[in-house]
């Protein structure tokens, strides 16, 4: 004869498993098998061994903003002093100079007059996507691309000044040429739209296609800028670690930007949490 209370206690239909050690497809701490919701609960170790984050990865931002910054000391310091580095940009750009109306056209790609309305347009299209996803605070990522249109003549203006470097010959007389604010406008203009739409598109191969366009324009304004004898190539070099800073920076911002307003706004399915 067998006492129904003295077996192994047996599982009631339908209680949970989520507290039961080695259950099939259990959970710790979650009966519906979605994991927690809390962070740590929810970050998973990559196959090093650190644990997992999403982009930015730390260490990239230091490494983005600290190459751009020693080349551009380097180059600065070495056109200052007119050193070894300095004296081979003027040789190679006695090499290289061809003037001709096809290179006056592709450094006229970073005219203020070129650049500008390309970045208003983007800065329009993003702002209107944001709104119409709902986010929160949209027009925040427009405003500081448009923050850093405006700030570039107050950082490239004093160095050139500062620096005073003469142009190639074709320029005649005159100092003010390092870095080039014609590089500068194109890289900030352009590189700005294409960080404001990047996300915004719905395919790789548009994305990739966006980045290809604006590297494109870049190359193209610096060719027409020293085959024309606009600039010496270390001023476009220089233009471009510097800009290299300014948009790491605002990628930083509107990555975070972007977190903040995705937490902030609830989810159509779920609604308010």
């Amino acid at each position: 004869m067998g006492d129904a209370g003295s077996g192994p206690p047996q599982l009631r239909p339908g209680r949970a498993l989520a507290h039961t050690p080695g259950a099939s497809g259990s959970t710790p701490h979650r009966s519906d098998g979605r994991p927690p919701q809390t962070p740590r609960g929810a970050r998973h170790p990559d196959p090093d061994g650190h644990p997992g984050t999403t982009p930015p990865v730390p260490g990239w931002p230091t490494f983005l903003l600290g190459l751009p910054a020693l080349l551009l000391a380097l180059i600065t310091w070495q056109v200052a002093a007119h050193g070894p580095l300095a004296r081979a940009d003027e040789r190679l750009s006695d090499a290289v100079v061809h003037p001709n109306r096809w290179f006056e056209l592709l450094a006229d790609l970073g005219n203020i007059t070129v650049a500008v309305p390309v970045l208003a347009v983007a800065l329009v299209l993003a702002a209107r996507c944001s709104r119409r996803a709902g986010a929160d605070r949209w027009w925040l990522p427009s405003v500081a691309a448009a923050v850093l249109m405006a700030a570039v003549p107050a950082v490239i203006v004093p160095l050139k000044e500062l620096i005073a470097r003469p142009g190639p010959p074709v320029m005649g007389p005159g100092t003010g040429f390092f870095p080039s604010g014609h590089t500068a406008t194109a890289a900030v203009a352009y590189g700005a739209a294409t960080l404001l739409l990047l996300p915004r598109l719905p395919s790789a191969a548009a994305r990739r296609t966006l980045v290809a366009g604006c590297l494109a324009l870049n190359l193209a304004v610096a060719t027409g800028l020293v085959a024309r004898g606009y600039h010496w190539p270390l001023d476009v070099l220089a233009s471009w670690c510097l800009c290299a800073l300014l948009l790491t920076g605002l990628a930083m911002f509107l990555s975070r930007s972007t977190r903040r307003s995705s937490a902030r706004t609830p989810s159509r399915r779920t609604g308010p949490s």
